[in-house]
């Protein structure tokens, strides 16, 4: 759902009536997480439809549900399983999906702060009744607030769960006893991206990373290149000396960290300082020979091995890149493979699912 905050919260504006359905559980192998959602809008011109639940295997019966949603008003909880009735709505990568059609209105004001929190790339969290008594399904909690009609004990627990997954940033479903369970869905903050270097690489890296999620900063010493005007993709654009523009500025285990100087008087004090935090990638531009050198540098300035041997570099997948672009996608292939602990191979030579295989919670 969170993922189409933005949207969903101009229809809301709008008065145009909203029905969201939103996968709240994955049984086996799915290629959409819990959390993502469908949404029907009814336009004065006729529907509109925003995001997917299944990458095209069941957005038929998504778009079903959703008018259902729209024509009666009130939530509804349904399984799209593979059997007899999945090969008709076309869901047959094998995995099963429960998911919870409702209505996005005004006076659900939690859910609604959520939405706006995730709208402006804030955290944002909250838990939602999927299975359980009519009179509760859709019922909302979050960390400040809870529907009234939720037992009370519920509360403390959803809260505390909801306060974990803020922190690893993933959604999970809660079961409680006389059949209630909750999907906690999560939006982390927007992970921040540092590209050093105002070349023509870190132009088409800014405007990949905003497509991806990240909020751009790009960093120069040298202010006739790092302009506005040349970045306009990034967040921001910064001229300081690199090294000590990071030391000042928040850097966590979501950031990634792209040196594209390759200029060894930017590149050594800002790859020793890059080395000493907590980012979960760091990686630096330049060829094997330059990399070697490099090493060799930051070697005598007291790098050990072991902080080594988080530098990625040269940076990014060997995809034969040559253009600006194809540089930017193989660097946050990279980034990607990294955070998930992917060996990057081709899928057909892989086995097993191609999608992760999430166990019941």
């Amino acid at each position: 759902m969170f993922e189409l905050a933005v949207e969903l919260l101009q229809r809301l504006d709008s008065d145009e009536p909203v029905a969201v359905v939103t996968v709240t559980r994955v049984l086996g192998t799915a290629p959409r997480p819990v959390g993502c959602s469908m949404a029907v809008v009814a336009t004065a011109s006729g529907e509109r439809v925003l995001g997917a639940i299944s990458g095209g295997c069941a957005e038929s019966s998504a778009h079903a549900l959703a008018r259902q949603v729209l024509a009666s008003g009130g939530p509804v909880s349904e399984h799209l399983g593979f059997d007899e009735w999945a090969f008709s709505t076309g869901l047959s990568c094998g995995g099963q999906l429960r998911v919870l059609g409702y209505r996005l209105e005004a006076d659900r004001t939690d859910l609604i702060a959520e939405l706006r929190a995730a709208a402006e790339g804030l955290d944002a969290a909250l838990a939602i009744v999927s299975r359980g008594p009519d009179e509760l399904l859709g019922r909302v909690v979050t960390l400040t607030g809870g529907d009234a009609a939720l037992p009370a004990g519920v509360l403390g627990v959803v809260r505390k769960e909801l306060a974990e997954r803020l922190v690893d940033g993933r959604c999970s479903v809660i079961e409680l006893s006389g059949d209630l369970e909750l999907a906690v869905l999560v939006s982390r903050a927007r992970p921040r991206l540092l590209i050093f270097g105002a070349v023509d690489v870190a132009g088409a890296l800014s405007r990949l990373g905003r497509q991806l999620g990240y909020r751009v900063t790009v960093c120069d010493a040298r202010a006739l290149f790092a302009t506005a005007d040349r970045f306009p993709d990034a967040d921001e654009v910064v001229v300081d000396w690199p090294a000590r523009y990071l030391a000042g500025t928040s850097v966590d285990v979501r950031t990634v960290i792209a040196v594209l100087t390759h200029e060894e008087r930017f590149d050594v004090p800002l790859i020793v300082a890059a080395l000493t935090g907590p980012a979960g990638y760091i990686g630096a531009m330049g060829s094997r020979r330059t990399h070697l050198r490099r090493l060799d540098l930051l070697r005598a300035a007291g790098v050990s091995a072991e902080a080594l041997a988080r530098l990625h570099s040269p940076i990014g997948l060997d995809l034969g890149a040559a253009t600006p672009m194809e540089t930017a996608v193989s660097i946050m292939a990279e980034v990607i493979a990294a955070r998930t602990g992917s060996a990057a191979r081709p899928l057909a030579q892989g086995s097993g699912p191609i999608h992760a295989v999430v166990a019941p919670a």
